[in-house]
């Protein structure tokens, strides 16, 4: 059996919409209601140590879905079993059995340091003494904590701060981690912290992830298998590669030079824009890889800074249907 297990899951939600015809008072009184499918007949499996990326533009359900897998919201339709348990009816059990990030939410005491948030989290979940000791000195060690576990959430960086959700969020050991946009907001370096203790703790530990995010760099950094929702249901469910080699195929260097210069001319990459000393620079991923391509350009000018920009899931998403996939679609999952 699938850690994670989803079948034909739908959430509808009742919304007030502004009522058509009528006039005057009688008008503003008359309540006009529509059903808005969330979710709509979705279903997948998760196995135990796998880690997917869950994605989609804003509103596709992916948040809605997450909220269901937890407990918080009860699905309109279908089945849904997270380790054994059904969320909405065995919440308190599930509470032992996953971990949750949002990216804009948090679960630390704003005024307490961030040493006694972990300690109050303990005693909530219950942990071992030595087990909690264990699994806070690895986190502590893997991203770097020592510095500030005496600082009062409130002044942490927003990148410190992350690091003690991710932290809060594994202090007990969860078989399953939920993480919703966890590096939104953060710096090249605090991304790439995250990311490898990511990586590490699915590696060491086994711990199975559920990615949303909007950054194309946490799924090609962390995940295998990719499934993206779109208008409440499933558009894609696969791995990876097949998705990036066919849809994914366009990205973006932006260079900053030392002097402001005419548009470079490089091979395979295409000047879209000059802005001063910047300048973004359009190639393929068939045609040449960012190394290549920087190279070319230290060549032809001095090269102050630069990054490399990916496609968004967004832009992923409209290239699926302009293509001609608009129908759902998928490709054999890639184990993780």
């Amino acid at each position: 059996m699938a850690l994670i297990e989803v079948e034909n899951l739908s959430k509808q939600f009742r919304v007030a919409r502004k009522p058509e015809g009528g006039r005057g008072r009688l008008r503003r009184l008359r309540r006009d209601f529509a059903d808005v499918h969330a979710v709509d007949g979705v279903s997948f499996a998760v196995e135990a140590g796998e880690m997917v990326g869950y994605i989609g533009p804003n509103g596709a359900g992916k948040s809605t879905t997450i909220k269901m897998l937890t407990g918080i919201l009860v699905p309109s339709g279908g089945r849904l079993s997270v380790a054994g348990f059904e969320p909405s009816r065995q919440r308190r059990e599930l509470a032992r059995q996953i971990g949750v990030v949002f990216g804009q939410r948090t679960q630390l005491w704003w005024d307490l340091p961030l040493a006694d948030s972990f300690d109050l989290l303990k005693h909530i979940y219950h942990v071992p003494m030595a087990r909690f000791a264990a699994n806070l000195e690895r986190c502590v060690e893997l991203m770097e904590m020592g510095e500030f576990l005496r600082t009062p959430v409130r002044q942490l960086s927003l990148g410190q701060r992350m690091r003690g959700e991710l932290t809060a969020a594994l202090l007990h050991d969860p078989a399953i981690l939920y993480l919703d946009e966890p590096t939104i907001g953060l710096d090249v370096v605090a991304k790439a912290r995250i990311r490898a203790f990511l990586t590490a703790l699915n590696r060491d530990a086994g711990t199975t992830v559920l990615l949303t995010t909007h950054d194309m760099g946490d799924i090609e950094r962390l995940c295998r298998r990719v499934i993206i929702i779109d208008r409440g249901g499933i558009l894609y469910d696969g791995a990876l590669d097949p998705l990036k080699a066919r849809f994914a195929i366009e990205r973006t260097l932006v260079v900053d030079l030392e002097e402001p210069a005419p548009p470079l001319e490089v091979p395979f990459a295409i000047v879209e824009r000059v802005e001063g000393p910047r300048q973004w620079l359009r190639f393929q991923r068939e045609q040449t890889s960012a190394a290549d391509l920087i190279a070319a350009v230290a060549r032809a000018a001095h090269i102050a800074d630069l990054r490399v920009d990916e496609p968004s899931i967004e832009d992923v998403v409209l290239r699926i249907y302009a293509g001609g996939a608009g129908e759902r679609f998928s490709s054999t999952p890639s184990p993780g």
